[in-house]
């Protein structure tokens, strides 16, 4: 086992200097090693914060002018109030539904932070979410004819919601290489109280739990030639990892690498956006113009909204100015033994092959967020997680076992700002060692690697973890 580490450290070493920026010359490379301990806690370069409350993930990227500021201010506003029926006195937030998961961002996305799956059957299902699809005829999946391409299961007085969502657990034992035993909690989610007739015998479900979306601006200003530098989909170095970019529409049409999302299937923050108000609280946008609701949706489709479109162009803009210029928090007990010897572990298994430790940022016409070097531990690409965390549904170029590799940052934070700690695309990892527990595919042998990790060793590594 320790031979097998020390040969994984040699490939890491020799991927130490990262991809940044973009020169005339191409995708700039960064050294990752010589940064001091107060470079390494600064998460977000210049759009860092120090903030360990429970408001790390809601605070402005430092420096905004007076106008950023005020536009800031209004952003939130939109982003945390709740949304009403139409016709209503508050025009400006009219129009919710008519079906819907929830009534305002923050509902999910509570303190701008991860949601979590519910804890009982009496529990709201807020911050989950399930995607539904049936295979099309030419493999790209379509939307189900009854109940479309998210079932909502909340609705305004007089239309009826698509469903409940319900799910059970099965536990999955398993035994570190020392002989302690853990055990992982397996979903299976199913759908009751179908409003409007069956859903189709093919249908596919993808659980979605919402993430985090501080430094979303950071993500979006790194250029696209350092994401496609850092892709290897035909495994050309045989290190058994192959990331590939998600190529998915931007706003114009044109085919960019995919940034946001589980499976990265969105390419922009104002995409993301103008989807969720869409998909969730029922909002219409220039983006997406039209209601969401089926044929056979019939009470839906007549009910009343709240303007043409009801979230127009400049609320849409103040609302990703707010999510783009949140900052990013701090991290914490950088350069403690425990937690450098758990950074020393996170690259020596393989970890760091996917959660890039650090990238630099391109031009941004927001200052804070231009040429920053960051540290995201991500590469925003797909990769093939395995069967056991399949949902079995392709999403743009994505199939039914790729995932985004998550981003880190914060991750150490997510018990003090929400209150739990569930982790991975649907929330089933209850710790922070569960989730790696369930990582297979092309991280196989890294999770293999941490099972035959000391006791020691693997608390080392979630410290590291825990301080992101």
């Amino acid at each position: 086992m320790r031979r097998s580490r020390r040969v994984l450290i040699v490939a890491v070493a020799a991927a130490s200097t990262v991809l940044g920026g973009c020169t005339d010359d191409g995708p700039r490379l960064v050294s990752g090693n010589a940064a001091t301990p107060g470079e390494l806690a600064r998460s977000g370069g210049d759009a860092t914060v120090f903030n360990e409350g429970n408001a790390a993930f809601s605070q402005s990227v430092p420096g905004l002018e007076r106008e950023d500021n005020r536009a800031f201010a209004v952003g939130n506003n939109f982003f945390n109030d709740n949304w009403v029926t139409a016709p209503a006195s508050t025009g400006g937030r009219d129009g919710l539904g008519p079906m819907f998961n929830a009534q305002a961002c923050s509902s999910c996305h509570t303190f701008d932070g991860r949601g979590a799956p519910p804890v009982s059957i009496e529990d709201p299902e807020r911050g989950l979410l399930l995607r539904l699809s049936i295979p099309g005829a030419d493999g790209v999946p379509q939307p189900d004819p009854n109940y479309g391409g998210q079932l909502q299961d909340r609705a305004i007085n007089g239309v009826v919601p698509e469903g409940r969502i319900e799910i059970t657990y099965t536990d999955l034992p398993g035994t570190y290489a020392d002989g302690t035993t853990y055990t992982l909690s397996s979903p299976t989610y199913s759908i009751t109280e179908l409003g409007y007739g069956p859903l189709e015998d093919d249908v596919m479900i993808s659980p979605r739990v919402a993430p985090a979306v501080f430094g979303v601006g950071l993500l979006e200003a790194i250029d696209e030639a350092t994401l496609l530098a850092l892709a290897d989909p035909e495994d050309s170095n045989d290190d058994g990892i192959s990331g590939r970019p998600n190529m998915v529409p931007n706003e114009s049409g044109q085919l960019v690498v995919g940034r946001f999302g589980w499976k990265s299937n969105v390419a922009t923050v104002n995409q993301q956006n103008a989807g969720a108000f869409h998909g969730d609280i029922g909002i219409t946008s220039s983006l997406n113009p039209n209601q969401d609701c089926t044929e056979v949706e019939i009470d839906c489709a007549a009910a009343i909204d709240g303007g043409t479109p009801e979230l127009d162009d400049q609320k849409l803009q103040r609302i990703t100015f707010y999510t783009r210029t949140l900052a990013v928090p701090a991290r914490r007990a950088v350069g403690q033994a425990e937690t450098r010897g758990g950074e020393e572990l996170f690259s020596e298994i393989g970890c760091a092959s996917c959660h890039s430790p650090q990238l630099v940022t391109g031009d941004s016409e927001i200052a804070q967020l231009s040429e920053q070097t960051i540290r995201p531990y991500t590469d925003l690409l797909l990769h093939d997680m395995g069967d056991g965390l399949a949902d079995n549904r392709p999403d743009g170029d994505a199939t039914g076992t790729e995932w985004r590799t998550a981003p880190l940052w914060g991750i150490g934070l997510v018990d003090e700002v929400n209150d739990h700690t569930r982790f991975l695309h649907d929330g089933r990892a209850r710790d922070l060692t569960e989730a790696i527990l369930w990582h297979d595919g092309e991280a196989a042998a890294a999770q293999k690697l941490f099972r035959e990790l000391t006791a020691v060793e693997r608390r080392q590594l979630v410290t590291f973890l825990e301080s992101l």
